[in-house]
């Protein structure tokens, strides 16, 4: 295959299918606050009161056609150092649901208020804060216009801000206190966008300030109302924040020679410079990332590698500059290769030690971001890894309304003199999204480069969305050449050429348990150079959104497979299905959601039907109480049985994952769960203890045990104390 030529024809439809924007509501003007604002959650100081509140919430679930019967007031003042942001949510009671006091919660099931702000206006990023009836407080950031929550959203980045609730009669409130020095925008600015939405669970009824139409996520940044600055702003002090961390840790390995405990104590910092208005640096010695929760475990039955998403803290703001690039499957820079490597004694990941690094990040002007990463790890002599130094250049350049284009280059390189090796690559990302999202999208192209001079070692893609209130359809087709080689990313396949166009319809019922029907289809195809197509995916399937908060799936999938080397489709390790030989297969797959509401929720998840040359029977499900607001019970399990014929092998394969999340206030944590993951042979036992005793800043307690699953022998074991302090200078 030859390298892929510009596919003008996809940019042309940049200027097809523009709807106009949702009606705006009326500014919210920020006033300069008269006295001092106590944080006790009660609005009842007259600098609130200067300006006119945003109000007159919209519904977006379960109908978009409808004011909120139970309105919002938000209320901002500000002084030298502090945007002060208030609310009052109306209720029709006071049996508000709050599962648990720990911070970062996710907005879905419980009630919540959330402010979103786009200080550069860019519709593109912005920062989040929230808070719910009992003061419990999150942060987040939204890149990529907010398109998909579960993909735009981060809620795993910290910042230091303050705020309380209160409960009242007929409504609860809250104030909340965010220093400029957490912000980032332009001095003399007098306008922002702003939006927010918020979680009525007794209504059951989710609502935003500025309309949002019912097929948009609620996160989107395409429909923003105006924030008015009653002086234009001050040039932001510049801030510098040190993040020191003392570690203490003791480790045990059954399986070595030596089995005697080893004692480990560590030290190191990160720290935040504010470099101007919109540029971060982020700096960072020696750094430890013990206190990530371990990922949670999943049955793979698939022939390539799964991604997890990155959670330390070091790579999380403006992480989308870096992260986006490419799709889900094409990610020419994937952060979590850099200080974790593969431990092959237990299969899990482990830490390998960074001697340190620096991350310049942030916005140059309204219209253009930036990015700088460079870091050096240790050499690891256990997997033979010598030291590497991993650099990653992007730049971000705003077009159009919404839209944007986008260039990085990756540089993965042995320092020493016994590894000279390195691998490089350069892309170019054009990311669509024009001014109501009715169109979105991404064409991207990448090179790769090493010593061994690969041909085709590219790779390009292309992914087109028009959606509209009744329907919507997709086209993306993706070509990564032989050559391609991202060590730095995540590519788990390689030399293939597919095609994947979709189509789905949406019915809204006025009345009855459905609040929305969604009938879609989809056809997946990929080709190889050498054998002609070689995969197939085609699937029908409905889904519908309950009124109750629940949904409920069916779906008919029909697949065609070539195998281009030996696979097990069992995952046990039995002799593998052989080379050369193409199999298709049909099954059934049904899902359903309880209401997240009452205490008890469940959700139960099946799949039947052929499986290569067999047959395959897979059960997965959860179910989770609450003892509100303290915590949670949970439990997961996933079956799978796969019946071959003989000589190959038939396997049942089972995952339990129960799990105990207690919260004793809104600053300690425990989470306790139970991996038992027969399919790589694991029990793994984890314990963590959080004491938040300052803003972003914590003493960690974590316990970790991993045994095999057939005579639970230990395998390692693990203790490690943890202090980090967060210091403004």
């Amino acid at each position: 295959m030859q390298s892929p030529l510009p596919m003008l024809f996809v940019v042309l439809m940049l200027f097809l299918c523009c709807q106009a924007s949702a009606q705006q509501p009326d500014p919210i003007v920020v006033t300069r606050a008269v006295q001092t604002i106590s944080l006790d959650g009660t609005l009842d100081e007259e600098s609130w009161f200067r300006g006119k509140p945003a109000s007159g919430f919209w519904q977006i679930f379960p109908t978009d056609s409808i004011q909120a019967t139970w309105d919002t007031e938000i209320f901002m003042t500000f002084d030298d150092k502090y945007l002060y942001v208030g609310a009052k949510c109306y209720a029709k009671g006071n049996n508000y649901i709050v599962p648990s006091l720990r911070r970062d919660y996710r907005a879905s099931g419980n009630d919540n208020i959330t402010f979103i702000f786009d200080t550069f206006r860019d519709q593109t990023n912005a920062i989040v804060f929230g808070m719910n009836p009992l003061g419990v407080t999150r942060e987040a950031l939204i890149s990529n216009g907010g398109l998909e929550p579960s993909r735009d959203f981060d809620e795993f980045w910290d910042n230091k801000w303050e705020g309380a609730s209160a409960i009242h009669d007929g409504y609860w409130s809250c104030e909340l206190a965010i220093p400029f020095s957490s912000l980032r925008f332009n001095a003399g600015d007098t306008l922002w966008y702003f939006n927010s939405y918020r979680f009525d669970m007794q209504a059951n009824v989710q609502s935003t300030w500025h309309r949002i139409p019912q097929n948009q996520s609620i996160t989107s940044l395409a429909f923003v109302g105006q924030m008015i600055w009653e002086e234009p702003l001050r040039k932001p002090r510049s801030s510098v924040a040190i993040i020191p961390y003392l570690n203490a840790s003791a480790t045990r390995r059954f399986q070595n020679s030596d089995q005697t405990s080893k004692l480990q104590f560590n030290a190191g910092a990160d720290a935040k410079l504010q470099v101007s208005a919109g540029l971060n640096l982020d700096l960072t010695t020696n750094p430890d990332f013990s206190q990530v929760e371990v990922d949670r475990q999943v049955i793979n039955l698939d022939r390539f590698e799964i991604f997890f998403p990155e959670r330390r803290q070091f790579f999380l703001e403006n992480a989308d500059l870096f992260s986006t690039f490419g799709n889900q499957r094409i990610r020419p820079f994937f952060s979590r290769r850099i200080g974790v490597s593969l431990d092959p004694g237990t299969g899990q990941n482990i830490q390998n030690a960074i001697y340190g690094g620096a991350r310049l990040s942030g916005k140059i002007d309204n219209n253009l971001r930036v990015g700088l990463l460079t870091m050096q790890t240790a050499p690891n002599d256990a997997i033979s890894q010598s030291s590497l130094n991993y650099t990653v250049a992007a730049l971000q350049q705003k077009v159009f309304t919404r839209s944007n284009i986008a260039a990085i280059f990756v540089n993965k390189q042995a320092l020493d003199q016994q590894h000279q090796a390195f691998n490089r690559l350069a892309g170019l990302d054009y990311n669509i999204a024009n001014a109501d999202n009715s169109l979105t999208g991404k064409i991207f192209y990448h090179q790769s480069f090493s010593p061994e001079n690969r041909q085709q070692a590219f790779a390009h893609g292309a992914n087109l969305q028009y959606r509209v209130k009744k329907f919507a359809l997709g086209w993306e087709h993706q070509w990564v050449g032989d050559g391609f080689n991202a060590e730095v990313g995540f590519v788990p396949r390689k030399n293939f050429l597919s095609a994947n166009p979709t189509a789905r319809y949406f019915i809204y019922p006025g009345k009855g348990p459905f609040s929305q029907h969604n009938f879609n289809a989809s056809a997946f195809l990929l080709w190889m150079p050498e054998l002609g197509r070689t995969d197939h995916d085609h699937i029908l399937w409905w889904d519908g959104v309950l009124r109750n908060t629940g949904f409920s799936s069916v779906l008919l999938r029909n697949q065609f497979v070539y195998l281009f080397r030996d696979f097990d489709p069992s995952g046990s390790g039995g002799i593998p299905l052989p080379a050369g030989e193409a199999y298709h297969f049909t099954s059934l797959t049904m899902a359903y959601q309880s209401d997240v509401r009452p205490l008890f929720s469940y959700r139960l998840e099946q799949t039947i039907g052929q499986y290569f040359n067999g047959n395959r029977v897979r059960l997965g499900g959860s179910a989770s109480y609450r003892f509100q607001p303290y915590g949670s019970a949970s439990i997961e399990l996933n079956y799978n049985y796969t019946r071959l014929p003989a000589p190959h092998a038939s396997a049942a394969v089972w995952l339990l994952g129960p799990r105990l999340d207690l919260t004793f206030s809104r600053s300690v944590f425990v989470t306790a769960f139970f991996q038992y993951n027969q399919q790589i042979d694991n029990v793994n036992i984890n314990a963590r203890l959080q004491w938040r005793y300052a803003p972003v800043s914590d003493l960690f307690l974590v316990y970790t045990d991993n045994y095999d699953t057939n005579y639970f022998n230990p395998k390692n074991r693990a203790i490690i104390l943890k202090w980090t302090y967060w210091i403004n200078t």
